[in-house]
């Protein structure tokens, strides 16, 4: 029971608690990982089954990071045992399984947001609708809204409050849009990413053996983040659950600001009235922040109305007050904030990526990158396009996702004439057409050409390209059947034009592009060695274009680079950084004005403002700006009121001589000569009551792991190093960079496997033959 040293009390009794339903309130900096990590192990070291149990996150990084804690506790192979990782992954591996029930295809393709977009388009031009009237991004995040509240297309049609609001809304068509959408996503074989929550829950309620099946499957089931599940999430969770009841949820009220992609926060809040037995416990210490930051947050979160108390406490150092600097416009205040950085990173010796810069909305990123850039101040923007979102990767991928799907036809009419081939628009609507009216795939209707060219309606010249297209494709297929992705893609990239296309344009836009696709490729060759080493490695292209597929992590450049991050609110929760600006605290950008309409946003507003403050550990600084560009125009500008919620004994005034002139809201100022900032100030607050909390600095008492020790020395037989492998060794990995030698098992030279925990990478698991490793 080594795993459950270190554990505060209120982590101890959360990991325990082994049976029936119970909620973990875990505070901010709290350890929940840890807990929920441990619990897992716990059950397992219990007699549990892994298989037996599920464990869902909202990220991949996350169960990976679990997943390798409990391994050390367990060992690796009941820890590979447990069905673990987001909602959306483990719902498609179960619906991979069971797929047929509901007519699909095992292999299913699942589309992104950018391919289900391209979908639509496509089905509002063969509707003749107007795009401009019915625009595409909110005719699909309407269906997104439908699907996660479990209005499938049939309900949709008996709901006359629904079909009203929509004619309210000007979009009666709504419909019949929605209709068209899903019955073209069925007959591609092709699941967009809510249908993955939409379909599970379609399959376990109308096929009670599929439901019995995976209650048996999942007698103990945990939930991280559960404030932020959505409606259809919690009906799933709650219907496997629903035959034992050992259900753990874990999750902070305080931290529910994801309501724009449907999460619900009486999930959490009722979860007492779903379970009346639950038994709940409070992790309340929180050991990533100061004392003063804690406190801070704790003040402002108290406003909201809607919450579980908790007292959430440090017994971390006491810390530095947080600073206000209140600049003159918008361009000052980015101007302060990369002087603040390049200023504390030398008088501290801190690293740039030990620093963040927080704000609501990504159109503030332009003046802090100018001010970073003038600075030589490397930096990282975080939520912009990402790399596999460029349009000549996904051409490229369209071709892949071709091969392994052939009625994926959102794929097929990205690439049927791009480069172009003389398979123009007017061709493609007639393929779709067709298709639709015959009940058919466009993929069908190719591989039997010959026997429809009569109906089509189409000119010999063209049959032939259609016919070159779709042989060109299936030689595709036959070679992805005897050659690796690498080739096979290399093989795409060149036989469809596609990088003679991009070559031809010398623009350094061009030659930009050309480099995204052989980066592409680059990663191909990376997978394909990585999963050559690994020991459950598959090299399958649908797993490469699963695994891109089902990204959901915050994109990271794994290459050391020591660069400040510049990221929105929403993407930091779950990240910690010791220096923290929280920039833009002003009236209608935060809180925003499109989301303080009312009480239920405005709390969301003020949630979102505590998980920005609690990203900081040591020192936090909040900016904002008496003036500021907006549409073209220089808009005076009001601060927050959050700023007004904090007690004045957790603040401190960078230029406090100008302070007053600003926060007295009356208007003209009484002195405009103060020295300082009077307490009277309705920017403060007084202190509500006197806190009592620890002054004795205490860190978290986390076991330390320790090193395996081999007896055996086991000789490398992969050739690439003249020196022996042995536990305790470090190494170095072409791919994963440098590492220590933590596990040796096997005696036949060709089958030794090395577990590897690196730096940058975690844990490996490593057929030592294939990893060249070589000891540094």
């Amino acid at each position: 029971m080594d795993y459950l040293k270190g554990l505060n009390e209120s982590q101890y009794e959360a990991v325990t608690t082994l049976e029936g339903p119970l909620m973990v309130l875990a505070g901010a900096g709290s350890g929940k990982t840890r807990v929920l990590t441990m619990r897992i192990a716990h059950l397992i070291t219990n007699g549990v089954d892994p298989f037996n149990i599920l464990a869902l996150t909202f990220t991949n990084k996350a169960a990976r990071e679990m997943k390798e804690r409990i391994a050390k506790v367990v060992g690796e192979s009941d820890a590979r045992s447990l069905w673990m990782g987001t909602f959306h992954s483990v719902f498609a591996r179960l619906l991979r399984s069971e797929a047929h029930y509901l007519g699909f295809p095992s292999n299913f393709t699942i589309y992104d947001t950018q391919d289900s977009l391209n979908v639509l388009k496509k089905v509002l031009k063969e509707m003749n609708i107007d795009s401009d009237v019915y625009k595409p991004k909110k005719v699909l995040g309407r269906i997104s809204q439908y699907k996660n509240n479990l209005i499938t297309v049939n309900a949709y049609f008996n709901n006359p409050e629904i079909i009203e609001a929509d004619e309210r809304a000007n979009m009666k068509l709504m419909g019949e849009i929605y209709r068209k959408y899903v019955d073209t996503c069925f007959r591609s074989g092709a699941m967009d990413f809510d249908d993955l929550l939409l379909r599970t829950n379609e399959l376990l309620t109308r096929f009670p053996e599929v439901l019995a099946k995976y209650q048996d499957r999942f007698r103990y089931i945990l939930v991280d983040e559960y404030q932020d599940t959505n409606h259809s999430q919690y009906l799933i969770v709650k219907a496997l659950a629903s035959k034992f009841e050992n259900i753990c949820v874990v999750g902070d009220d305080a931290q529910s600001i994801y309501s724009f992609r449907g999460a619900n926060i009486y999930n959490i809040l009722n979860f007492k009235k779903d379970y009346p037995d639950a038994h709940t416990v409070s992790l309340e210490q929180n050991y990533r922040s100061t004392q003063n930051i804690v406190n801070a947050a704790n003040v402002v979160i108290s406003k909201n109305l809607q919450q579980f108390k908790k007292n959430v406490f440090s017994e971390n150092e006491e810390g530095e007050k947080i600073k206000i600097y209140r600049s003159l416009s918008d361009a000052d205040e980015a101007n302060f904030v990369a002087s603040n950085i390049w200023e504390i990173r030398n008088r501290e010796q801190r690293k740039f990526e030990e620093f963040a810069i927080l704000y609501r909305t990504n159109s503030q990123t332009r003046a802090f990158e100018d001010a970073l850039r003038k600075r030589n101040i490397p930096y990282r923007v975080y939520g912009g396009l990402s790399f596999y979102q460029r349009k000549e990767v996904k051409d490229l991928i369209g071709y892949l996702r071709l091969l392994v799907n052939e009625n994926d036809s959102e794929a097929l009419l990205r690439v049927i004439n791009y480069p172009a081939r003389g398979i123009g628009e007017t061709t493609q609507n007639k393929l779709i057409v067709f298709a639709d009216q015959n009940n058919i795939s466009i993929a069908e209707l190719l591989s039997n050409l010959g026997f429809y060219a009569p109906r089509l309606g189409l000119n010999n010249g063209v049959l032939n390209k259609l016919g070159e297209f779709w042989s060109m494709i299936k030689a595709f297929q036959v070679m992805l059947k005897q050659d690796n992705v690498y080739n096979v893609a290399m093989e795409v990239s060149k036989r469809s034009g596609l990088i003679k296309l991009l070559k031809d344009d010398q623009t350094p836009e061009g030659i930009s592009r050309v480099e995204n696709v052989q980066e592409l490729l680059n990663s191909m060759q990376g997978f394909l060695e990585e999963q050559q080493q690994l020991e459950d490695g598959d090299a399958s292209l649908s797993n490469f274009l699963e695994n891109i597929a089902l990204s959901a992590d915050t994109q990271r450049n794994d290459d050391e680079e020591d660069m400040v991050s510049l990221m929105t609110i929403h993407l930091s929760k779950g990240l910690e950084f010791p220096v923290v600006h929280l920039v833009g605290l002003e009236e209608n950008l935060f809180p925003s004005f499109m989301s303080s309409s009312s009480r239920e946003e405005l709390e969301e507003e003020r949630r979102l403002f505590y998980v920005a403050l609690t990203r900081a550990e040591k020192q936090a600084f909040f900016t904002y700006a008496i003036s500021r560009f907006q549409w073209g125009k220089i808009t005076d500008a009001e601060p927050s009121r959050f700023l007004s919620e904090i007690d004045s004994e957790f603040l401190e005034f960078i230029n406090p001589a100008m302070e007053r002139r600003t926060i007295n809201r009356s208007g003209l100022s009484s002195s405009i000569f103060d020295e300082a900032p009077s307490a009277e100030t309705p920017f403060f607050k007084k202190k509500e009551a006197k806190r009592t909390i620890g002054s004795t600095p205490k860190e978290e008492a986390v076991p330390k792991n320790l090193k395996p020790v081999a007896t055996a020395r086991i000789i490398n037989p992969s050739g690439q190093s003249s020196q022996d492998i042995e536990v305790g060794d470090h190494v170095r990995h072409d791919r994963f960079g440098v590492g220590e030698v933590i596990f040796l098992d096997g005696t036949d030279p060709n089958n030794i496997k090395a577990k590897v925990h690196f730096a940058n990478e975690g844990e490996k698991n490593l057929i030592l033959k294939f990893a060249k490793l070589t000891k540094i």
